[in-house]
């Protein structure tokens, strides 16, 4: 399956050896695509997009294996130790479905960065009540998560559509006008 199944990775200000190391897990299930890019976002040493062509799901962990994802959170802790404290990191995991489920982690803290890390997988169990279609805004394509280090939990942050952004405040999605 891995010859069938591509996934892109694009960064810039990461090591040849933290590339080959994210490299080898990924490798093991799927075509990789390596694009090295300028700095983009100055307030950032490092940057690195993942995008998984999978849906976030319990099947894609099985598929996958959990001890891997959890060498590759490894890898990304490891990444954010030897940059230190500051916004030195960002990592962005795209999973692929309807809607597309983005997790951005750009913590400063070491501490709530790796905590991040870890509950992202606690994010399956509340996606059937994220994406429940009474509550979600129609005909949205991307749901993006942003760690929320005073309630030390993922939170819903923006959602869009074709023509339309929303942002998740209290509750509710607000459209952005």
């Amino acid at each position: 399956m891995s010859e069938n199944v591509k996934t892109t990775l694009q960064y810039y200000g990461i090591s040849p050896w933290e590339i080959e190391v994210i490299y080898g897990f990924l490798n093991s299930h799927f075509t990789v695509i390596q694009d090295e890019i300028e700095q983009d976002d100055e307030r950032f040493v490092s940057f690195m997009n993942i995008d998984i062509p999978l849906q976030f799901n319990e099947e894609f962990f099985q598929w996958f294996g959990f001890k891997r994802w959890e060498k590759i959170k490894a890898v990304f802790k490891e990444m954010k130790r030897r940059r230190g404290s500051g916004n030195a990191l960002k990592i962005r995991i795209n999973f692929s479905g309807n809607p597309r489920i983005v997790f951005t982690i750009d913590i400063e803290d070491k501490q709530w960065f790796d905590n991040a890390l870890e509950k992202i997988d606690f994010v399956l169990e509340l996606l059937q009540y994220h994406l429940d279609p009474k509550k979600t805004p129609s005909d949205i394509s991307e749901i993006v998560y942003k760690f929320d280090s005073n309630s030390i939990r993922w939170r819903l942050d923006t959602a869009s559509s074709k023509s339309k952004r929303y942002t998740f405040l209290g509750d509710v999605w607000k459209e952005n006008t």
